[in-house]
């Protein structure tokens, strides 16, 4: 029935149901589990859940290696709850803002052997869903999560649906509009809407670039504390907006404006990991400890997008060797490598270094 929901719009509301912290039954090959996450969890549904059998906290390996438990499943640990932990405890577990409020949560016993899939798809959902990457798991017949699903208005989906790691996007352009700017009064600004529901991303092209020949770009990701507030402890406004400037000099081009905060962990998961690098911890680190790795973002946006402009090869502006790789992979040639070294403050060159000599930023 075309009124049924595409595998892209059941993944959507799962993350929505998630964030609102409603569970979802993930089944697999005769297989099931009710999963929700850490930390949006309620001490009632948390109760609810654990009525239904034996629930476990599945993190990352990154995660787990911070509070010293095994991760015998090599990208995560099952982390059995023991009796009488509570939801400050699951809270505690799962978030390290609080690891020194609550020291002594330890020692963790987590399983070994059986299946872990359903709880890799789970703790994938909450990383899409810009939550800690920390999910409740009831593991149990897949017969049993989906009567569970249907009894209590849940979404039951297939968790070989959820993608591991980035997928090919389906982006549209939803609108666009003549937008006068500052650097010049020929401004046009693009959305381009993601059709798997998720966050749209903005092109501003100055000028009339020619589609044949190589663009001057720059991929920029949202950050609401540099571009918008003037935080001094990263580079980021000054970068976009000496960008902004150098397209505007040359005529024309195109900022994309890609909305993925917080290197792709959200704006919430940032502002913890400031807090932890207020602690002692580099941006790598304090990542790490968060149970994320050092860079969740897909490049493979800004490729895409500048595809479904008309352009082929680009003049790109950026430090990161990473984003012309991903530029090449996807098919566009990027011509030259334009470097962006502004921005550098008091409060930040711990943070520049650390990009430089842990992300390969050149600086």
């Amino acid at each position: 029935m075309a009124l049924g929901l595409t595998p892209q719009e059941m993944l959507a509301r799962a993350r929505a149901d998630l964030r609102m912290g409603v569970a979802v039954a993930l089944v697999g090959d005769g297989e099931g589990a009710l999963v929700a996450a850490a930390e949006v969890a309620t001490a009632g549904r948390l109760d609810d859940l654990r009525r239904l059998g034996p629930a476990d906290l599945a993190l990352t390996a990154r995660r787990a290696g911070t509070l010293k438990a095994r991760a015998y499943d090599g990208d995560l640990a099952r982390i059995i709850l023991p009796d009488g932990s509570d939801l400050a405890w699951v809270k505690a577990t799962s978030d390290p803002s609080a690891d020194l409020v609550f020291p002594m949560k330890g020692p963790y016993a987590t399983r070994r052997g059986g299946e872990a899939a359903l709880h890799r798809a789970a703790i994938a959902l909450a990383k899409q869903a810009h939550l800690l990457p920390a999910a409740l798991v009831v593991p149990m017949a897949r017969e049993r999560a989906v009567a569970l699903a249907a009894e209590n208005g849940l979404l039951a989906l297939e968790a070989s649906l959820v993608p591991a790691g980035f997928t090919p996007r389906r982006l549209v352009e939803a609108a666009a509009a003549r937008v006068p700017l500052a650097i010049s009064e020929a401004g046009r600004v693009r959305v381009f809407r993601d059709l798997d529901g998720s966050e749209e991303h903005y092109a501003v092209e100055v000028g009339a670039p020619d589609r044949a020949a190589p663009v001057l770009s720059r991929l920029h990701s949202a950050c609401f504390t540099g571009d918008l507030m003037g935080s001094q402890k990263c580079d980021c406004g000054p970068q976009l907006r000496a960008a902004l400037a150098q397209i505007g000099a040359a005529g024309s081009g195109v900022l994309l404006y890609l909305n993925q905060e917080g290197r792709g962990i959200g704006l919430a998961n940032k502002m913890r990991a400031y807090s932890l690098q207020d602690q002692g911890f580099d941006t790598v680190e304090a990542n790490h400890r968060l149970g994320f790795e050092d860079d969740e973002r897909d490049f493979r946006l800004g490729a895409d997008i500048l595809t479904a402009m008309g352009f082929r090869a680009v003049r790109l502006m950026t430090n990161n060797p990473a984003k012309v790789a991903m530029m090449e992979t996807c098919g566009l040639t990027v011509t030259e490598r334009v470097p962006l070294k502004v921005g550098a403050t008091a409060h930040n060159i711990g943070y520049l270094r650390t990009k430089a000599a842990k992300s390969g930023h050149l600086l």
